[in-house]
């Protein structure tokens, strides 16, 4: 077979490389290897390009597996061996390994500890290349250049060998890979001599916990550059020389040959979740005259055009390389599950078609990390620039309430796949409609918000809020200690109640809200009463005694032996010194149930000690390394708080504490990147910083009926934003610098603005908004008017 490329292609790829000569090009911003060290299994994922399918990657711990489902696991830089190249990279989706080697046959991996004792190979970090769109690696144990680039739904091989007689290409399929779980079964056959096809299922850890009856397939169809001149099958039962099929665990294909020196050997491959059919179809409409520089060229451009959405100018070199790391990581954390013909995976294997007309028609269905948190900034950055992916995301899950009845926070292939056991995908719904995202069917839509709020009956445990009827009936989630583990099951959550109930009653109290403001806007006047009567439940867990979110029983009284930094007792990821300030949908209403002065004295004082380490755990590596802290930053619950001053009548304070944690929380290097503890889901902590670095947040993540922004501490003397409609917004800093951090004044199309913050359809029209920067705080600049609070 041969691998060519059209005139016209060639004729492109040299227009974008001269354009990208002559303006400065994004990607070099981008190092894919920050934050490596205790990295979840998407985050190191050079070869892909944004929301792809195919995500390819090195591992250098994958066949290791993932007991408790979710933690860090694939590319490790604390790891200095592979032991292939997988194609799969979702929550819980994991699969499809290739390898090339030379010498003596081997078909397992084998350990870290022992490289020798399988096909992995050392490198030196000095002789790999990770960019967006492609990755290059030098395999020291064989002399081998393996390099990666992917289109959407194909991924693409080249391997550089060394003069051999056993030069091996080795298709690992079977076997465990990230969070895969395990393996239920696999095949992989040669269909003839340059073509290859083949499955795995397997079943993940958080499947068999939220949705025990589905199963994850991932299907794949190869085309290689070079015949094999031998063939050899392995399954975990051994290896079966001169056989061309394998089925079952451990399945995989030796693909032998005799190489010259420099020769090199290419393989496309299809990906589909659907079928091998579909997988073949993918690759035909994709790359079937593409080369591997073609692919390469195509994936970088795309990533230059996404990226450069959002163009910052700055002669701080380390700061657009935090920029444009984090935008990068929130373009690739969610990924496309249809395929080019709108098949998509149904629960339990089933193949679904997409609609082809009517609302919503042409939306591409999408695997994903659940939204906890992410509305904080996924969904806020997706609203910005990326709106096509906001309307992706909520048709997504307007397809899986058809298919199963019950929105899912997260999901695998139609799967549930929650994980924090709640439910925040209908305030990120109703965000999207407030937000002016509508290509969806808005009737259906806020009948799943509503039914994700209020219906308990008959209500599948994977869709996470068990305990709806529980807030409904009390208007707060009881606390149950003897949850902590009943019956085997850790951290229940029924309709009596939960162990994680005060976060609970704090969740479902903002996500009330949002749907109230749905239901208002659309007229809803019945449901938007009830709706905002429960917003206000977390007013039923703060203790008056002591002004912290405490547990609170059936019977209305606290729980005893209370501590308030003790995580988890009461708290999911978190305790009550963080939690206390989760009301992002009335922050005027706690600041008055605190008081004006104890609300801010105690929340700068937090950040004065948290900044000492570096606003989360220090310097422990592990992602819950932060959750017994005042302040943590490495995960979701606290990411709103730096912006409360803004409501508070002292934003100065939310310009500095937002500047500090953008300048030390994220690092330039491997280990410290996202903090040192991070639990960086699927680009949520990289669009924090995309966001709060271009001086704009809403801690209410656009749920109100009219939402708006706050203004903090822009970083960059200029930033230039694409903005979803179109228009064009240009952000200005003068005078910013690392101790020039407050705000003197700002305008917006050469009007001042007197407040800190403006509604959202204002800056949506565009033009410039200047600020005035300065190393003294103005106490007089945006006080006149707080954002309004309950709308």
């Amino acid at each position: 077979m041969k691998f060519s490329v059209t005139v016209n292609l060639l004729v492109l790829g040299w227009l974008l490389v001269a354009s990208e000569s002559r303006a400065q090009r994004l990607l070099q911003y981008v190092n894919p290897d920050i934050g490596t060290a205790h990295s979840r299994w998407f985050f190191y994922t050079p070869a892909a390009v944004p929301y792809g399918m195919a995500k390819l990657a090195p591992a250098t711990n994958a066949h290791y597996g993932n007991a408790s489902g979710w933690e860090a696991v694939g590319y490790d830089t604390r790891q200095n061996s592979i032991e292939g190249f997988v194609h799969f990279h979702e929550w819980q989706v994991g699969g499809v390994s290739f390898m090339p080697t030379t010498g003596e046959l081997q078909v397992t991996p084998g350990d870290l500890e022992d490289p020798d004792g399988g096909y992995r190979s050392r490198f030196d970090r000095a002789n790999q290349v990770a960019e967006p769109g492609y990755y290059r690696v030098r395999l020291d144990d064989y002399a081998i250049t393996a390099e990666l680039t992917a289109t959407k739904r194909v991924g693409f091989h080249r391997y550089t060998f060394p003069a051999s007689d056993q030069a091996h290409v080795l298709l690992d399929i079977g076997n465990v890979q990230g969070e895969s779980g395990e393996v239920v079964d696999a095949s992989v056959r040669m269909v003839d001599a340059t073509h290859v096809e083949g499955f795995v299922s397997t079943y993940p850890k958080y499947v068999h916990t939220y949705d025990p009856g589905g199963r994850v397939n991932m299907y794949f169809f190869g085309e290689i550059s070079k015949a094999p001149d031998s063939v050899d099958a392995f399954t975990a039962a051994g290896t079966q020389s001169g056989t061309d099929t394998a089925t079952g665990k451990g399945a995989g294909l030796a693909l032998n040959y005799a190489t010259a020196a420099g020769e090199t050997i290419e393989l496309k491959v299809g990906l589909s979740y659907t079928s091998v059919a579909n997988a073949k179809a993918n690759l035909l409409a994709e790359a079937p005259t593409l080369t591997f520089d073609g692919a390469r060229t195509a994936a970088q451009a795309t990533w230059e055009r996404e990226l450069g959405k959002i163009r910052v100018e700055s002669p701080d070199e380390e700061d657009k390389t935090k920029f444009y790391t984090g935008l990068f990581h929130a373009l690739l954390g969610r990924g496309v599950a249809s395929d080019v013909n709108g098949a998509y995976p149904r629960h339990g294997g089933q193949t679904g078609q997409l609609p082809e007309g009517g609302p919503g028609a042409g939306f591409e269905f999408m695997n994903t990390d659940a939204i906890w948190g992410g509305f904080w900034n996924i969904t806020q950055l997706w609203a910005l620039s990326y709106p096509e992916w906001y309307g992706n995301y909520v048709n997504t899950q307007l397809q899986v309430y058809r298919d199963k009845g019950w929105f899912a926070d997260g999901l695998a292939n139609s799967e549930y796949v929650s994980g924090v056991g709640t439910n925040f995908v209908g305030l990120a719904v109703a965000a999207a409609y407030q937000a002016g995202i509508r290509n969806y069917d808005v009737d259906l839509a806020y009948e799943a918000v509503r039914a994700n709020e209020l219906h308990w009956r008959n209500r599948d445990f994977g869709s996470g809020k068990m305990d709806v009827k529980a807030f409904t009936d009390y208007g707060y989630v009881p606390f149950k200690q003897e949850y902590e583990q009943y019956e085997g099951e850790w951290f229940r959550t029924d309709s009596t109640g939960a162990y994680f109930a005060n976060s609970h009653t704090l969740e479902y109290s903002f996500s009330a809200f949002a749907a109230a403001q749905m239901a208002k806007s659309l007229g809803k006047e019945d449901d938007y009463a009830r709706l905002i009567q429960l917003s206000d439940g977390w007013q039923k867990i703060l203790n008056p005694e002591n002004q912290l979110m405490q547990p609170r029983l059936a019977d209305g009284s606290f729980a005893e032996n209370f501590d308030p930094y003790q995580p988890w007792r009461g708290f999911q990821e978190g305790n009550a010194m963080q939690y206390t300030f989760y009301v992002p949908h009335n922050p005027a209403g706690l600041v008055a149930a605190l008081g004006r002065e104890t609300f801010n004295d105690r929340l700068d004082s937090i950040f004065t000690a948290s900044a000492k380490t570096d606003f989360g755990g220090g310097k422990e590596i592990d992602a819950f390394a932060g959750i017994k802290a005042i302040y943590n930053h490495g995960n979701q619950p606290c990411l709103h708080i730096s912006w409360l001053f803004n409501f508070s009548g002292k934003p100065w304070l939310t310009q500095k504490w937002t500047r500090q944690i953008c300048d030390t929380f994220y690092g330039t290097e491997p280990i410290h990147g996202y903090g040192y503890g991070q639990d960086e889901d699927q680009g949520q902590l990289g669009a924090w910083y995309v966001l709060s670095s271009l001086g704009l947040f809403d801690v209410k993540g656009f749920t109100d009926a009219r939402p708006i922004v706050q203004l903090g501490s822009p970083l960059f003397p200029k930033a230039t934003i694409q903005l979803g409609n179109r228009k064009t917004l240009v952000i200005e800093a003068q005078n910013t610098s690392q101790e020039n951090v407050y705000v003197q004044s700002a305008e917006l199309n050469g009007e001042p603005l007197e407040n800190c913050w403006l509604y959202r359809d204002e800056l949506m029209q565009g033009g410039r908004l200047v600020f005035t920067m300065g190393s003294q705080p103005n106490k007089n600049w945006g006080i006149e008017t707080p954002p309004p609070s309950v709308q």
